[in-house]
């Protein structure tokens, strides 16, 4: 095993630190995008629980001879539509279709027109130690790692080691 980084996770000649900033911030941008869309997710399937909770409820009120306030509810509130003219997995359609996609075609776009498809440019090595630190590391970081700071880090196992 080498410390050396695998080709796909080295920094293409000629590319520059404003270029890998810039494309490590439109990859930070779609990470967010990813947790909105799986916020979205979780809303709908939280969305649908309430409903079917809901119709259990509607038959304890009507089994304790509430029909009157069961009739209200069903009428009023179950199975209703969240948005006007839309139920929860339209709403995940539609966000999948006109934003989510669009977002990360145009994401992908970007790194292979600049730095042929690789991904997490920030770990490309640009900036500071500090920027460096804000990176998700992928690899392990070379022998170019300031040697205190290597020793600090000497004898803790990784958090994927840990996990095994």
């Amino acid at each position: 095993m080498t410390d050396e980084p695998l080709p796909e996770h080295v920094r293409p000649d000629g590319v520059t630190d404003a270029t890998v900033e810039a494309l490590g911030r439109l990859s930070e941008a779609l990470e967010a995008v990813e947790v909105a869309r799986g916020r979205l997710y979780a809303f709908h399937r939280m969305s649908g629980t309430a409903d079917r909770t809901l119709g259990e409820a509607l038959e304890l009120f009507r089994k304790a001879g509430h029909d009157e306030l069961a009739d209200r509810i069903q009428t009023e509130l179950f199975g209703r539509n969240l948005l006007h003219g839309r139920w929860s997995f339209q709403i995940v359609e539609e966000y999948d279709d006109t934003y989510y996609s669009a977002f990360r075609d145009l994401e992908h776009s970007a790194r292979q027109a600049l730095v042929s498809g690789r991904r997490y440019a920030a770990v490309f090595g640009f900036g500071s130690d500090a920027d460096a630190d804000r990176a998700v590391p992928i690899i392990k970081k070379s022998a170019a790692v300031k040697p205190a700071r290597r020793a600090a880090t000497k004898g803790r196992r990784s958090v994927r080691a840990k996990r095994r």
